[in-house]
């Protein structure tokens, strides 16, 4: 089986090289270059889709508070109605009166009905109609006569009774009821807010009138423009689960006849025939505020993107084809000639077990394998060579320092020196050997900061016996921070440093001062000497000390930490390191 797998294999497999190559460059290029622009077009898609979801909520949210501030002022002005003691006591009055006080009594309540319209209802442009209807089914109508539309005529009391609104606005107790329609049955342009008006002075709560009141569907008009009205069709819904009725808009491009029924059957409806569906209750009315458009509109940039993306991925593809063939050859070439090269650089009998396909690719593992064998052996030995004189100069260079050798030397100056009573030379042996020690510090990185502050005293110790005391060292460091490791070596090449360049040029006596504070996050140290200064501040870049210090602290302590110097000639130096106390091994010794 496995014989005949590989015979499979040779026979599908291209001999040359330069075919392989060009091959894996179509395979490897080519479709994911297709499937990209797939991937592409469907992810732009979902991402339109949602977006726009996500925008018609918001969009059908404000629309929805927008006409619940509407619709809250058509009910205050409902209330303000029902609350006049006037219109309450012309209705009362109707109730046994005659004909001839009929008229002035309907004045005086046409003249509150206008007063109150005035005065407390802003959105009073949007009132198509008011009409109070007393007990003896008179109406009292502002904005059209004084008739009760399909009512009007004889039984038209028993109409009223036997009417849906009228049952729904008696079983409503006095709340205000929004209607689709105009309950009067005049216009498709209105619809009507209804409420029982019930005389409050009666201990039962009798109904002494009710309050029509018709507004206009251009209401809806200003509630969608508002909120930035964008492709697509806004349609008000009643929101009974076995039937919704069309409110607004009453012409639309979309089939509104075919929308009557169930939000179950509606929604998966307009779902296909291709439109996308976001709908948001309305809190006053309960009305469905929906929004719908064609998909086919809204990915219409979609499908821009997906044809755009084709396009450039066939022209990707066609460039890369190109570049293959011309690439596989470009690669090829110099494999051959390098074959031939190492053919003939590697004559004679080579024996490795493993064998190579007869190609180009095979020839130069074969001798590769020779090349990588020879290099090998080569390289042990190099290596080997190097290790060896690399333990030759550890080995020389222990036998140069040997700390031990170099403490039991100087502890035998110092005796030696205390024996002939010589204590300049005893004191320096002494201070250099604790110099030492603290430079050393075992190996270690960091330092305690009162560590430094000693290897700083045997530096100065050294440095006025040597110069007949001539240099004075003020130390101010506070008890805590003396407690703190710090890197090594950071302030003892300063004072150093205000020593030789500072004060020694002096020839006269000089001071050099040591501060140390925590300011701010930072471990600061200032060292000031009353020395020579510096006229040529570019010096201190070019001598190790400073730069030394420099580098170790912003390679340690990070980029926040700093050297600062100031200097006037004359007049002294005064350097200030400051350390990051968050940074490495700023802490306290425990």
């Amino acid at each position: 089986m496995k014989e005949k797998l590989h015979q499979f294999y040779s026979k599908i497999r291209f001999k040359k090289i330069r075919n392989r190559f060009l091959a894996a460059m179509i395979v490897l290029s080519i479709p994911p270059l297709f499937l990209l622009g797939y991937l592409s077009f469907n992810i732009a898609k979902d991402t339109l889709l949602e977006t726009n979801k996500k925008t018609d909520q918001v969009h059908l949210r404000s629309s929805s508070e927008a006409a619940d501030l509407i619709f809250r002022n058509i009910v205050n002005l409902n209330r303000s109605v029902i609350l006049n003691d006037e219109i309450r006591d012309q209705l009362r009055a109707s109730q046994h009166s005659d004909e001839a006080s009929a008229g002035a009594r309907h004045e005086k309540i046409l003249s509150q009905l206008q007063k109150m319209v005035n005065n407390l209802f802003i959105n009073s442009r949007y009132v198509d109609s008011m009409c109070l209807v007393d007990l003896q089914l008179k109406a009292h109508c502002l904005g059209r006569s004084d008739n009760l539309g399909v009512y009007e005529g004889d039984g038209q009391g028993e109409k009223i009774k036997l009417s849906p609104w009228y049952a729904k606005a008696v079983e409503s107790q006095g709340q205000v009821e929004f209607f689709p329609d105009n309950v009067l049955g005049d216009t498709s342009y209105t619809f009507s807010t209804v409420k029982l008006f019930r005389d409050s002075e009666n201990i039962s709560g009798e109904p002494i009138g009710i309050l029509i009141i018709n507004i206009s569907k251009s209401i809806f008009d200003s509630i969608f423009t508002e909120t930035d009205k964008q492709a697509g069709e806004y349609i008000v819904l009643t929101s009974a689960s076995e039937l919704m009725e069309v409110i607004y808009p009453r012409n639309s491009y979309i089939e509104l006849n075919g929308l009557a029924g169930g939000k179950n059957d509606l929604y998966p409806r307009l779902e296909k025939q291709g439109y996308m569906v976001v709908d948001f209750k309305n809190e006053t009315t309960g009305w469905t505020f929906l929004h719908i458009i064609k998909l086919s509109e809204l990915l219409k940039q979609s499908r821009q993107i997906g044809t755009v993306t084709t396009i450039i991925s066939s022209m990707i593809a066609l460039v890369a084809l190109v570049l293959s063939y011309f690439i596989s050859g470009s690669i090829t070439r110099p494999l051959l000639q390098l074959k031939k090269m190492m053919l003939d650089w590697t004559k004679g009998k080579r024996d490795f077990g493993e064998t190579f396909e007869h190609d180009e690719i095979g020839a130069i593992g074969q001798t590769f394998k020779k090349m990588a064998s020879e290099n090998e052996e080569l390289s042990e030995r190099l290596v080997h060579t190097e290790l060896k004189e690399r333990e030759a100069e550890l080995r020389a260079l222990q036998a140069q320092i040997k700390p031990h050798f170099l403490y039991n030397t100087l502890d035998s100056i110092y005796w030696m020196a205390t024996i002939q009573n010589n204590q300049d030379v005893a004191q320096m042996a002494f201070s250099l050997s604790e110099s030492f020690k603290l430079s050393l510090n075992k190996g270690k990185e960091t330092i305690p900061v009162y560590k430094e502050l000693q290897h700083i005293e045997h530096y100065m110790t050294i440095q006025n016996i040597r110069y007949n005391h001539r240099f004075k060292y003020i130390e101010d460091v506070p008890s805590q921070i003396k407690s703190m490791e710090i890197l090594k070596l950071l302030l003892q090449p300063l004072v150093e440093n205000a020593i030789y360049h500072g004060l020694e040029p002096k020839v006269v006596e000089g001071t050099v001062s040591l501060q140390g504070a925590m300011e701010g996050g930072f471990l600061t140290f200032v060292i000031e000497d009353d020395g020579v200064g510096i006229e040529d501040m570019e010096q201190t870049e070019q001598g190790y000390g400073l730069r030394n210090v420099k580098e170790r602290i912003k390679r340690f302590y990070g980029e926040a930490s700093e050297l600062i110097i100031d200097s006037k000639p004359g007049s002294g130096t005064r350097v200030e390191l400051r350390i990051q106390q968050n940074g490495n091994e700023v802490k306290l010794d425990v």
